[in-house]
C-alpha cells in the first residue's frame, strides 16, 4: 500500500467531506495517512482524524505558529505526549522545526522563540523515544545544528522525517547521516523544480519518502495561480493524489510504480518504527 508520511487531513478544508477524501485516498490505494498536528489547539483533532481514517498522527507545534500559541504551548506537549504516549497512533513529535522563510525571522526575539520551542520539542521526543517530523524551510542549518546538539550531548533524536525536503544535496546528507528521510511531494511534479528532482533522483533510494502535505502543497495538474485565487479558484491537495505524486519519483529513478511503492513505504515504517503496527508487522 501506499503511505503519505505527511497529511493534514484535520484541516478546515476538509471539514465538508472528510469522510469522502478518506474514501478516495482508500480508492487510490492509500492505505496509511500520518497526520501531524501544528498547535496544542489541533491535538485533539489530529489524533480524532487518525482514528476515523485508521491511520496515525503526531504531536508538535509547528514554526509558523509560535507567537500565536499560548506560552504554555510546550507544556501542554508535554502533558499530550504523557497522556497518549501509549497509543499506538502516536507515531512522532511534530510538525515541528524552523521557518527561515516568514519575515519575523529577522528579528532576533522571533528567531530566538522559535529556536527555543524547537530544541524543547527535541528534548521531549527524547524523552518519550519518539523520532521527529521536520518543517525545514530555509532553515536547515540551524535544525541541524539543534540536532548535533542532542547527539553530542548524549541525548540523540532517534530520527525521523525532514517534510518537504528542498535544501542542498550536503543538507540532504546531513539529515540522513543523523537517521532522517526525506519527505517528496506535490512540488516534485512542477518541470521547473530541478533540485528537487535531482535529489529525489541521486539521493540514496532508502532515504526518500512520499507525501501529500494535503490540502498544501498541490502538485502541478491541481496548482492555481494569483489570479485564480483572486476569483476564488482553489487547488486543494488530498490524499488521493498521492500515487500520481509517486509518479514523477518513478520516472526520475527509472523505477515501476509497483517498486516506488514498496521502497517509499519500507522507509516511512523505517523513520516512524510504530507505522509498523498498522502495516501488519
Amino acid at each position: 500500500m501506499w503511505i503519505d508520511s505527511h497529511c493534514h487531513l484535520d484541516a478546515p478544508e476538509f471539514d465538508a467531506d472528510r469522510v469522502e477524501v478518506i474514501a478516495r485516498a482508500r480508492a487510490a490505494g492509500v492505505g496509511l495517512l500520518v497526520i501531524p498536528s501544528v498547535t496544542p489547539a489541533t491535538f485533539a483533532t489530529a489524533r480524532d482524524a487518525a482514528q476515523q481514517c485508521n491511520g496515525a498522527y503526531a504531536l508538535g507545534i509547528h514554526p509558523l505558529y509560535v507567537d500565536d500559541v499560548p506560552m504554555d504551548a510546550v507544556a501542554q506537549l508535554a502533558d499530550a505526549l504523557q497522556r497518549w504516549h501509549d497509543d499506538p497512533r502516536l507515531v512522532a513529535v511534530g510538525e515541528i522545526g524552523l521557518d527561515g522563510f516568514v519575515p519575523g525571522w529577522q528579528d532576533p526575539a522571533h528567531r530566538a522563540r522559535q529556536e527555543a520551542i524547537y530544541a524543547a520539542q527535541l528534548a521531549l521526543a527524547v524523552e518519550h523515544g519518539l523520532p521527529v517530523i521536520l518543517h525545514v524551510r530555509r532553515s536547515a542549518d540551524v535544525l541541524l545544528k539543534h540536532l548535533r546538539r542532542c547527539r553530542d550531548a548524549g541525548r540523540p533524536v532517534m530520527g525521523g522525517i525532514a517534510h518537504a525536503f528542498n535544501g542542498s544535496p550536503q543538507q540532504a546528507r546531513a539529515f540522513i547521516e543523523l537517521g532522517f528521510k526525506l519527505g517528496f511531494g506535490g512540488a516534485m511534479t512542477f518541470e521547473r523544480a530541478l533540485q528537487i528532482r535531482r535529489l529525489a533522483a541521486e539521493l540514496p533510494a532508502e532515504a526518500l519518502v512520499l507525501e501529500t502535505d494535503a490540502p498544501d502543497i498541490p502538485p502541478h495538474w491541481l496548482y492555481k495561480t494569483a489570479e485564480q485565487w483572486a476569483q476564488g479558484e482553489r487547488g486543494r491537495n488530498e490524499p488521493a493524489e498521492l500515487p500520481r505524486i509517486a509518479e514523477t519519483l518513478a520516472e526520475v529513478r527509472r523505477w515501476s510504480l509497483a517498486e516506488t511503492r514498496e521502497r517509499t513505504s519500507a522507509n516511512v515504517r523505517d523513520a516512524l518504527p510504530r507505522v509498523r503496527i498498522w502495516c501488519g508487522e
